[in-house]
């Protein structure tokens, strides 16, 4: 997943969409996967992390992600 062009993200979480104007505050651990999808990671490799790093199982995460996934395609922000 890939973040659109003119979606930018600030070190605090903040991600700003210059198209529409419109800004989210991401919570620390959204930050991150937006991190991890900017250095090219694959969703495993997320889910992997975020089991490695949080005390988090593997279903819920891969659930967890999946609903991350489709909120950034909803506000298409995502290519």
């Amino acid at each position: 997943m890939k973040l659109k062009k003119h979606v930018a993200i600030s070190d605090s979480g903040f991600l700003f969409n210059a198209t529409t104007g419109d800004s989210y505050s991401l919570n620390p651990i959204a930050a991150e996967i937006i991190k991890l999808y900017q250095q090219g990671h694959d969703d495993q490799t997320i889910i992997e992390y975020l089991v490695d790093n949080y005390t988090v199982d593997r279903n819920t995460a891969e659930k967890d992600l999946q609903d991350f996934c489709e909120r950034l395609i909803h506000y298409k922000l995502v290519e």
